[in-house]
């Protein structure tokens, strides 16, 4: 029973309230798109003022905006800070360092939300799919790993399916023997995967454990596990960049996405450990 002034777990679910919608409005921030979009209606309400200056000032507004907008799809810029984030995990543990361990720990994210799920009688991942497929080959080549999937509902309303109940499905698809599958349906951000994924029963976390996430998140995943407690090694999967990438790779698309990545780790990162948890 929580205590009337707002006891330990009463806190520590404020606090991971809290930290969940800051992860929300940080999605937000780190959408480079969202900059342009940003900086055109604030030249908008410049251009739109009876002053020479306010219009001076919205037409350098205007030009930033299709400057933020352009650089975007240049791909050899976020290329070069995703390889900071993605090259210290490039090496994965061999087939034999593998039968030394006790399971695998798979974060959620490399399925489409709930939503796209609801209606439809396939499964449904994203680009980070390789979370979900590399991990069935380790447990094909290792029989005796357990696989503890996390990943609860991301969805700020919180509506729909967990993520954990569609990771099952896909599994249960593919035809993984349940009896090596736990799952953990709560979390909604990696601090959460960590500390809720140590308390479902039958994971002992001071066993060894290889996580697996895609590369580019590893290094906030990693240190956010070890300060929960876990004794984990980086199996990193879904690699965003090779050795090099073109000086003629350009696409706007491909470009912005990468560099929500970029901004949204590294800031994700340093929030992290101004909060204490990696």
């Amino acid at each position: 029973m929580a205590r009337p002034d707002g006891g330990p777990t009463e806190r520590q679910g404020g606090l991971r309230r809290a930290v969940f919608l800051a992860s929300k409005l940080l999605v937000f921030l780190t959408q480079p798109l969202a900059w342009a979009a940003a900086l055109m209606f604030a030249a908008l309400l410049l251009l739109g003022r009876a002053t020479a200056g306010g219009r001076r000032w919205g037409l350098r507004a205007l030009w930033l905006a299709l400057f933020v907008l352009l650089i975007q799809g240049w791909e050899p810029l976020p290329d070069a800070l995703l390889r900071q984030l993605e090259d210290p995990y490039s090496r994965t543990p061999s087939a034999q360092e593998v039968q030394s361990y006790h399971g695998v720990v798979v974060l959620g994210g490399a399925l489409e939300p709930s939503y796209v799920w609801e209606g439809r009688s396939q499964i449904a991942l994203n680009g980070s799919a390789e979370r979900m497929i590399v991990p069935l080959s380790l447990l094909r080549q290792n029989p005796a790993l357990q696989l503890l999937f996390t990943g609860g509902e991301g969805d700020l309303l919180g509506r729909g399916l967990s993520e954990a109940a569609r990771a099952q499905l896909v599994y249960e698809s593919l035809d993984l023997p349940l009896e090596h599958l736990l799952v953990e349906d709560r979390s909604r951000t990696t601090y959460e995967n960590a500390a809720l994924g140590a308390r479902v029963p039958g994971v002992d976390p001071n066993k060894r454990w290889l996580l697996v996430t895609s590369a580019w998140h590893m290094r906030r995943a990693l240190a956010t596990f070890e300060k929960v407690g876990w004794n984990v090694t980086p199996y990193a999967v879904d690699f965003n960049t090779g050795s090099h990438t073109p000086w003629s790779a350009y696409s706007l698309v491909v470009g912005s996405r990468k560099w929500e990545l970029v901004l949204h780790e590294w800031l994700g990162l340093l929030a992290y450990r101004l909060a204490g948890q990696a």
